[in-house]
């Protein structure tokens, strides 16, 4: 490896049947790019359609994604919030995860049961998986405890990609989008300008697609330039089971 190629994750969120769509349009993004992707799965019902089992033709589309060198990783159950935790924890689950933070009041038992079902779903649809990324980014002690104790390679944080079953930890920050929210065009012109700065010291970044992304004005395009502007420094794109297993 020259000193002038670093290592970048693109991920494809909220992987659902009603996102099927809008999925494969990042998929087909990337592919013309020659960029392998993690695509994190919702296994469960998400945003009024049914779940995985119900939805053959995703689960082929996941499928063949796999076999051109996507990785399939797990992304909570149901993508929404679950009551319970302080109030801090419930105000930083509105602000950060726009309440969708299924995992970040848990207790290890009860992200241990939702953690269970999804690999459960995935196990019936024949994906396997070894990472997980928690809505919102947001995980518990007890999630991560439980991910830990249920054989999960590695979870991630807005911050950083995380080793189980105790570390190490690789600092890594992702650039994601807001879409519809006030600040959103200024969202995305810091993407591209976070990217560039990001190549041009060669520091390792995330960059986070998702399919509430594509009909906001400006985002895709915010998006694949930043990922243009990793390829162009010599950045390497690699999958977070890579990352953390090469």
């Amino acid at each position: 490896m020259g000193e002038a190629t670093f290592p970048f994750v693109v991920s494809v969120h909220d992987a659902a049947p009603v996102t099927a769509e809008a999925v494969q349009q990042w998929l087909d993004d990337l592919d013309e790019r020659g960029v392998p992707s993690t695509v994190l799965v919702i296994p469960g019902p998400y945003g009024g359609g049914p779940a995985l089992p119900d939805a053959p033709d995703l689960v082929r589309f996941l499928h063949k994604a796999a076999v051109h060198g996507h990785e399939l990783s797990l992304h909570g159950l149901e993508h929404r919030d679950v009551p319970g935790g302080p109030p801090w924890r419930r105000t930083v689950n509105r602000v950060l995860a726009r309440g969708a933070g299924e995992f970040w009041s848990l207790s290890e038992a009860q992200a241990r049961a939702r953690l269970r079902t999804g690999l459960d779903i995935l196990t019936d649809a024949d994906i396997g998986v070894v990472g997980f990324t928690p809505p919102g980014w947001l995980a518990s002690p007890g999630t991560r405890r439980a991910l830990a104790a249920l054989g999960f390679t590695y979870w991630t944080s807005h911050l950083g990609v995380h080793c189980l079953p105790g570390g190490p930890s690789r600092r890594m920050p992702a650039l994601s989008h807001r879409p519809g929210g006030a600040g959103e065009q200024a969202g995305a012109r810091l993407m591209t300008r976070a990217a560039r700065a990001f190549a041009r010291v060669r520091m390792p970044f995330r960059i986070a697609l998702h399919p509430a992304d594509l009909p906001r004005p400006g985002l895709r395009e915010a998006a694949l330039d930043a990922i243009d502007t990793a390829l162009a420094a010599g950045g390497r794109a690699v999958t977070y089971e890579t990352l953390v297993t090469a």
